[in-house]
């Protein structure tokens, strides 16, 4: 985690994940072994689990924290999380999900979508036991997150910016869900609303760098699980082809066409990811995120001190350093 925190910090941190992981799983359990099997799909894909972590390390930052709340909350980001995930990859007409088939390509849309509801209507249902608080925040982030979807969906309206448009989205769907997962973990642990506000400016600001950093991977990762270039191939805007679409660079004329051409040919699209990693514009977004990552650094800075704190500021680091 950080060579700032301690071998039990990180151990405890561990063991709290290893619940909650236990319990989405129980979570995901349906009437029939067929809802069962499709709600457990991506959950049993593994992924970063990067809410689930906010929540635990954020509740640091109060009182005494009772396991059983604190897991509580944390799988109710997970499970909404992932519950999004089943209705983006019907939205997206995904194939793949965190290195296996999507749900979707599987078992059809229409089965997607409503295990993605199955799985939503579970984290209100384990909200609901958190109080109403809680259930206010989940329902004020969900409304962010269809907003978010939907102007994803509609795009960029007339007279619009583009790459404004995108940060918005990216705001609403990712940083949303993130921030409310460091104030969930606040509330569990009974922290002051000034934390509180901190922690949610913090989720918010990292969330964005979390996906900006996803988009930068998209072009120039071969050590991931996804696909080099699976963004582009789709026509999916990120921050480098946003960034590359606004320059007035006559030397990036090509590479701009390049962009619209048939992506579907796999020598095509190795010509766009090759003309994108060698662009001014991949540094540009990684200066970016960086500069983002320096603000969320900068939010902590009115938290106490401890392990807590210092392991977040390390997340500050890695979610830049996994795109470089």
């Amino acid at each position: 985690m950080s060579q700032n925190v301690s071998s039990e910090f990180t151990d405890d941190v561990a063991a709290k994940l290893a619940l909650v992981e236990d319990e989405l799983s129980r979570q995901a359990g349906a009437d029939t072994p067929f809802v069962t099997e499709v709600a457990n799909h991506i959950i049993s894909a593994g992924g970063k689990r990067f809410r689930p972590l906010l929540v635990v390390l954020c509740s640091r930052f109060g009182g005494p924290v009772d396991d059983a709340d604190l897991v509580r909350a944390a799988v109710v980001m997970e499970l909404t999380h992932v519950a999004s995930l089943y209705h983006d990859d019907v939205m997206d007409e995904a194939s793949m999900r965190r290195g296996a088939e999507s749900a979707n390509l599987r078992w059809g849309n229409s089965v997607a979508i409503m295990v993605g509801d199955f799985l939503f209507a579970r984290a209100s249902e384990v909200v609901a036991e958190l109080g109403t608080d809680y259930v206010r925040l989940q329902a004020r982030t969900f409304a962010r997150l269809v907003q978010g979807q939907i102007a994803e969906t509609r795009g960029p309206q007339d007279g619009q910016d583009p790459l404004a448009h995108y940060l918005s989205v990216v705001a609403d769907k990712t940083g949303s869900l993130i921030a409310a997962a460091a104030v969930f973990g606040g509330m569990v642990s009974g922290a002051d609303a000034t934390v509180l506000e901190t922690l949610g400016r913090f989720g918010e600001e990292i969330g964005q760098v979390f996906q900006l950093s996803d988009d930068i991977i998209d072009v120039t990762s071969t050590r991931t699980g996804k696909t080099p270039g699976t963004d582009l191939r789709e026509g999916v805007p990120t921050l480098p082809t946003l960034m590359l679409r606004a320059s007035t660079d006559p030397a990036d004329a090509e590479l701009q066409g390049l962009l619209d051409a048939d992506l579907s040919d796999d020598a095509t699209l190795a010509r766009a990811l090759a003309g994108l990693r060698s662009n001014h514009v991949i540094e540009e977004a990684r200066a970016e995120i960086q500069r983002r990552a320096d603000r969320a650094r900068s939010l902590l800075s009115t938290l106490p001190d401890g392990e807590s704190r210092r392991a977040l500021e390390a997340l500050c680091d890695e979610v830049v350093t996994r795109s470089s």
